[in-house]
């Protein structure tokens, strides 16, 4: 296992308002003091400040609303706030959505990221004195890897395939990071994460949607025969295995993150109508989607072995855990589902 090597003093984190990114922000700021973060977020719909309501105060967070493709923006919190790490998470994210309006996908996961690590590497030439003490991570995705069969595993030697506009983009902006790292020498990591799921994540994704569905008795949605595998992993663990690759990765490596929990959405969907004692007829077949892959898989030997990270939460842990958080926050969940969310930042922020 690798000792610390990086102890950021100051983050930026873009799409810091997310699930992942606020998750992550609110791991930072309680148990890895005396890290600041730097939290720019454009507030798409999928960002929402609500997710760190009770972080709007806190000496160490600081919240600026901005697009990551305003290189002027980026460069100046950079020198600002001395920011020694960018963990990048800012990105469409919603396959559907990405085979509906492609061009956005392409714009702020494209180039978005270019103009982000345009910003980062010029601030690096300003820098001299301290070049080795920054680290740019990239939040990535296994569904760059394309569609596994029934065996075999995603390594980090994979070759990338992806089959839709937000796994191309994705690709894409992992292949920008790659090529800053070999031709500029940029430090960049990379990691490429399984499904997550877990508190405050958008209910337009599979595992909130389904519960706040199950809840009002409405149709479970569930695409083609249900048969479509993916490798859960709960969003607590993935924060802890993007500080270790931040702070003991290797610079320039790619590193999977998995959470050992196969399950078909039809194995997940009949968890949470069990959980919530809800009758399995909820459960409704639609045509199944473009592209759908059939199966992801990952293997996570390399973080595993190399920085001593692995899994602390079983799915089924983990899905009770998130099955309590959503019963619990129906006031959320209206707020986000009605739009009213979207006030959150006029009426408590103020873009500093």
């Amino acid at each position: 296992m690798n000792e610390a090597t990086f102890q950021p003093r100051s983050l930026l984190v873009t799409g810091g308002a997310g699930f992942i990114g606020a998750n992550f922000i609110r791991h930072v700021l309680d148990t890895h003091a005396p890290t600041r973060v730097i939290n720019l977020d454009v507030l798409t719909y999928a960002g929402n400040l609500e997710n760190l309501a009770e972080y709007r105060d806190h000496p160490r967070h600081v919240f600026v609303k901005g697009d990551i493709a305003d290189f002027a923006l980026v460069s100046r919190l950079l020198d600002e706030h001395a920011i020694d790490g960018v963990v990048h998470f800012a990105a469409e994210s919603h396959v559907d959505r990405s085979i509906v309006g492609p061009a956005i996908f392409v714009q702020t996961n494209v180039a978005g990221t270019l103009s982000l690590l345009h910003a980062a590497k010029e601030y690096c030439a300003r820098r001299t004195t301290r070049s080795d003490g920054f680290r740019f991570l990239q939040v990535g995705t296994d569904e760059v890897y394309g569609s596994l069969g029934a065996t075999g595993f995603f390594t980090e030697r994979t070759p990338l395939d992806p089959h839709s506009p937000y796994s191309s983009s994705k690709a894409a902006a992992d292949h920008l990071v790659s090529a800053y790292f070999h031709t500029f020498g940029l430090p960049t990591l990379i990691t490429r994460c399984s499904n997550n799921y877990g508190p405050y994540q958008f209910p337009e994704k599979m595992i909130p949607l389904m519960i706040n569905n199950a809840r009002h008795d409405k149709p479970l949605p569930v695409y083609g025969d249900g048969l479509n595998v993916r490798d859960w992993l709960y969003v607590i663990d993935h924060c802890t295995a993007l500080w270790g690759v931040l702070t003991r990765g290797q610079i320039g490596n790619v590193y999977n993150i998995g959470g050992n929990n196969e399950k078909t959405n039809l194995e997940v969907v009949r968890s949470i109508l069990k959980a919530i004692g809800k009758p399995e007829s909820l459960i409704t077949y639609v045509k199944d989607r473009p592209g759908h892959d059939r199966r992801y898989a990952i293997d996570a030997k390399r973080i595993m072995s190399e920085l001593g990270w692995k899994p602390s939460v079983t799915f089924e842990q983990g899905l009770a855990r998130t099955i309590e958080w959503y019963m619990a926050q129906q006031a959320w969940l209206d707020r986000v589902t009605s739009g009213a969310y979207k006030n959150y930042y006029s009426s408590m922020y103020e873009n500093r």
